[in-house]
């Protein structure tokens, strides 16, 4: 197993019940993986592992399944998917009620869900507070290349950050494809060392010219002038002015930690898989104020009020921020 598998692994109790939610159905499908390997023995497998759907599923049946002991093993595995249907009528809550009030032993029963945010039923408030709750948000768009360089790592790879954004750009933010496209690059790259973007190019086919990650750094590096220019291509492959805005603001607020507290304190602020990221950023942060990042930080408000509220172009309105930098920046 990987690095990353390994230490979440070890990091789980056995048996119980476990709630594997969110928005990301890569991640969740992973962990359910992983859970399973470490409960079922793949030789008793076919008679200690269950997989239902909740969209289909009769309380009876869940409780008969559920109370079904071990065979020839220590543990019994039941992944219920969909569980977010078991709320729906008073049945199916009062079977998970039941498996709630009492643990049943030798299961490990493993709800995967994609819960609302909001309205949500009471029966999920039950079942937070006896099962071990796992959550998989969805990947923000900023930290794909971020998480594919940690994925690579983990697997042995060496991962150019310029080839996981180009991988990123070009295949999209589905975290199953990226990873198959992974897979295929690692094979690709054989005994090399590490994986280029020119690999990525020779593989997956076309990556665009410009990419927002690229893109970002040039703003971050105060190279304005360039971004000016590459800003049309980039909006043309896709991009929309809210996205970069959102990007950029986050952008500068680590260029503000790094120019304030150092390296140390933004690597200290950054989740695990973007820590890498507080060399570059802090190289960057040089070139910056504190006065030209508040500025900076205007200037993004400025233009997210005028994306959601004037009658321009997503292109008119980052051109117009884009220049109120450059023009700081010469003044200066």
């Amino acid at each position: 197993m990987a690095g990353q598998t390994r230490r979440r692994r070890s990091s789980l109790r056995k048996g119980g019940v476990y709630l594997l939610e969110g928005d990301e159905p890569f991640l969740k499908d992973e962990a359910v993986q992983e859970l399973i390997e470490l409960h079922i023995d793949p030789s008793t497998r076919d008679f200690n592992l269950d997989i239902l759907r909740g969209t289909s599923l009769e309380p009876e049946t869940l409780l008969s399944i559920c109370h079904t002991p071990p065979m020839m093993a220590e543990w019994r595995a039941v992944v219920v998917h969909d569980a977010q249907a078991l709320a729906a009528n008073a049945r199916t809550r009062g079977a998970l009620e039941v498996l709630m009030s009492k643990p049943v032993p030798g299961l490990v029963l493993l709800l995967v869900a994609q819960l609302p945010e909001r309205g949500r039923a009471r029966i999920w408030d039950v079942v937070t507070r006896s099962a071990t709750v796992l959550r998989f948000p969805r990947l923000p768009v900023e930290e794909l290349p971020d998480w594919l360089v940690t994925r690579a790592e983990s697997q042995g790879m060496v991962l150019d950050p310029g080839a996981a954004r180009a991988l990123a750009a070009a295949v999209g933010a589905e975290l199953g494809l990226l990873v198959r496209e992974l897979e295929k690059l690692r094979d690709y790259a054989g005994e090399r060392p590490s994986i280029t973007r020119d690999d990525v190019e020779a593989l997956v086919g076309h990556i665009p010219r410009v990419n927002r990650w690229d893109w970002i750094d040039t703003v971050g590096g105060r190279k304005l002038d360039r971004a000016r220019r590459e800003l049309n291509t980039l909006l043309e492959s896709g991009e929309t002015g809210v996205g970069l805005v959102i990007g950029l603001g986050t952008h500068i607020l680590r260029l503000g930690l790094a120019a304030s507290g150092g390296e140390r304190a933004l690597a200290e602020a950054l989740p695990p898989h973007q820590k890498w990221l507080a060399r570059r950023i802090a190289m960057q942060a040089r070139a910056w104020t504190s006065q030209s990042i508040d500025a900076a930080l205007d200037d993004l408000l400025r233009a997210d009020r005028l994306l959601k509220s004037a009658p321009l172009s997503d292109r008119q309105v980052l051109e117009e921020m884009l220049l109120r930098m450059e023009n700081r920046a010469r003044a200066a």
